[in-house]
C-alpha cells in the first residue's frame, strides 16, 4: 500500500545521475536503494489491481524507476483493454510527490502509432453525465500534474470546448499524500478504473477496425 512516505521519495534536488555523482555522490547509493523499495511496492500494488480489473484488460505497462541517466521524478503506470492495445487512450495512475492521480488520458507519446486519433479519444465528454461524475476532476491534457484541478461538477459542457485540434481532456481523482495513509489505494484504483470505463469505451466508439 502507498503512504505519505511514498510520495516523499520524489522530493529529491537531483534527479539525473550525473548531477548526483558531481553534488552528492555519497547519497547514491541510498536514493537507488529507496527508489527501488518503493517501485517494488509500487509495482505489486499495479499488479494487484490488474488482478482484481481481470478480463478483458490486458497486462499493465508500469514503468521502470530509472532510464538509466536518471530517476523518475514520478512513477507512472497504465492499463488498456486487450484488444485495445494499438490505442493512446489509457487509464493512467501516477504517484508523484504530491498525490497518487487515476485518470483517463491521452499517450501523447503513442499517438502517431494509435488505433484511434485524438478526436475520437474526445468523444468521452459528448453529453457528459455531470451528475454521475461529480466528485471526478478535470484537467487539460496540458496542464501540471501538480496543479489544483477542478470537481466536474462545477463544470458546464459549454466549459469543455476545445482550444485547437491539439486539445484535450482528461478527467479522474487525485488523493493527496496526507490522504493515502487512510486509504486503501488497490481498492480504490481498481473502483476509480472502473467508473472511468464507459468513458474509455466511449473513446472507441467510432474507432477503424
Amino acid at each position: 500500500m502507498l503512504t505519505p512516505e511514498s510520495c516523499e521519495l520524489f522530493n529529491q534536488p537531483f534527479f539525473q545521475f550525473a548531477q548526483m555523482k558531481k553534488f552528492c555522490p555519497e547519497q547514491i547509493p541510498q536514493i537507488k536503494a529507496d527508489y527501488k523499495r518503493e517501485w517494488d511496492n509500487w509495482k505489486a500494488l499495479i499488479l494487484d489491481v490488474s488482478q482484481q480489473l481481470g478480463t478483458p484488460f490486458a497486462k499493465p505497462h508500469i514503468e521502470s524507476w530509472t532510464n538509466g541517466w536518471q530517476v523518475r521524478a514520478h512513477f507512472f503506470a497504465f492499463f488498456k483493454y486487450e484488444y485495445y492495445q494499438n490505442s493512446a487512450a489509457i487509464l493512467s495512475i501516477i504517484l508523484n510527490r504530491r498525490r497518487l492521480q487515476v485518470c483517463l488520458d491521452w499517450h501523447c507519446y503513442r499517438a502517431n502509432r494509435s488505433l484511434i486519433q485524438l478526436q475520437h479519444y474526445n468523444q468521452w465528454f459528448d453529453d457528459f453525465d455531470f451528475t454521475r461524475y461529480a466528485d471526478f476532476e478535470l484537467w487539460r491534457g496540458d496542464t501540471s500534474e501538480y496543479a489544483d484541478f477542478t470537481p466536474a461538477s462545477l463544470f458546464q459542457q459549454t466549459d469543455l470546448t476545445l482550444r485547437d485540434d491539439k486539445d484535450f481532456w482528461c478527467i479522474g481523482k487525485n488523493i493527496e499524500k496526507a490522504q493515502l495513509a487512510q486509504l486503501n489505494t488497490s481498492i480504490f484504483i481498481t473502483q476509480t478504473i472502473r467508473e472511468l470505463l464507459p468513458l474509455y469505451e466511449k473513446c472507441h466508439e467510432t474507432a477503424p477496425v
